[in-house]
């Protein structure tokens, strides 16, 4: 688990704070976009978005590294970014070249959650393909939030878990793809 403060965190990977994200409701979209939001009032998105750092990052920086523990996720705001995982034991996790895309996140999206629940190291790289806007939530607020708006934590945990579990269906989806071109 991270010893350092969220703000030691985020500047360690290079990335620029320019404030916490407060008005949260007002990014253009985000709401109907962001499948953790979506069910979201502004009001309650306003709630969330005081306990989220507003960080930037340049195109080609990394976000996330894989490997890494952090206690952190991120909503990306604006921007695109690259998810890619090292495959061989060649592989370098610092170069976008040697790693498997994964994915390619558009706004509304969430990376990171995984590790910032269970506080294993992060799974696969993240990548801002251009310049990205994004605001991030780390374990100590979401105690917080549950703590202190039981109702908006409750409702932010339904929706990650969600999330968590569709991408799990798609995982398995695609395993078993995998392995029925293996026996046939």
């Amino acid at each position: 688990m991270p010893e350092a403060p969220l703000e030691q965190q985020i500047r360690a990977r290079g990335l620029e704070i320019t404030g916490c994200c407060e008005r949260l409701s007002q990014w253009p979209g985000l709401l109907e976009q962001s499948d953790v939001l979506q069910d979201f009032t502004p009001q309650e998105a306003d709630v969330l978005g005081a306990l989220m750092l507003h960080v930037r990052a340049q195109p080609g920086q990394m976000l996330i590294k894989e490997g890494e523990i952090d206690d952190w996720m991120m909503l990306l705001l604006r921007g695109t970014v690259d998810v890619g995982k090292r495959i061989g034991p060649e592989a370098n996790h610092e170069e976008r070249g040697d790693n498997t895309r994964l994915a390619v996140l558009r706004p509304g999206t969430v990376l990171g959650e995984m590790s910032m629940f269970d506080g294993e190291p992060r799974y696969a790289s993240c990548w801002a393909l251009s310049e990205v806007e994004a605001a991030v939530l780390d374990r100590v607020a979401v105690a917080r939030l549950v703590k202190f708006r039981p109702d908006i934590g409750a409702k932010l945990l339904v929706k990650l878990t969600q999330l968590l579990a569709k991408r799990l269906r798609n995982t398995s989806v695609q395993l078993v793809k995998v392995l029925r071109q293996q026996v046939a």
